[in-house]
């Protein structure tokens, strides 16, 4: 009897153990995500289940181009999927269908070239001057996104984690790495 007592304890204790494993990684390093709706589409679609990386922004800032799961502005309890355009202390400006970026590195602006679009033009004027931890935030359906040119800056303690994987549906499965963009 004493046998089976201790089978049964060994079991509960490696069921304990990997729920606490389960749980710091759940917590601290790597979050499940789902896609609603098709801002982010054609890279993106409805239904789409992610891996997100909560680690990384504890170790660098996210950078322009990464797509990232964020809680927005308007609605602190909901998930947002969109991309980094703008960085702080940078000014970005939309105008004619073109993001137009001015930083410290090009005080002239430079055209941000998105061919990760299908159609290569961005809806609405804005002009935005972003401060100290501030991100400006598009989807990648620039007509049907509600985002930054709607609600504004995103601030960087809003950030959850940056996009790294797609595992669902199977035949989408891909690992995704930052855009890099030609200035």
């Amino acid at each position: 009897m004493k046998q089976f007592f201790a089978a049964i304890w060994d079991t509960i204790e490696v069921a304990i153990i990997a729920l606490v494993v389960v749980l710091i990684i759940r917590s601290f390093l790597f979050q499940p995500f789902f896609v609603e709706g098709s801002s982010m589409y054609p890279n993106f679609k409805n239904g789409d289940y992610l891996i997100i990386d909560e680690l990384t922004y504890h170790l660098r800032e996210p950078a322009r181009g990464e797509v990232i799961v964020f809680h927005p502005p308007k609605t602190p309890s909901d998930f947002y999927i969109k991309r980094i355009i703008g960085l702080p202390n940078e000014r970005v400006i939309i105008k004619d269908g073109q993001v137009i970026i001015y930083n410290n590195s090009h005080p002239n602006g430079f055209i941000l070239d998105e061919a990760y679009l299908l159609d290569n033009k961005t809806s609405g004027d804005t002009d935005v001057k972003l401060g100290n931890n501030e991100y400006f935030v598009l989807g990648d359906n620039r007509y049907a996104s509600y985002d930054s040119r709607a609600w504004g800056v995103l601030y960087r303690d809003k950030i959850v984690g940056i996009v790294r994987l797609r595992i669902w549906p199977f035949n989408s499965v891909k690992a995704f790495a930052t855009v890099q963009y030609q200035y």
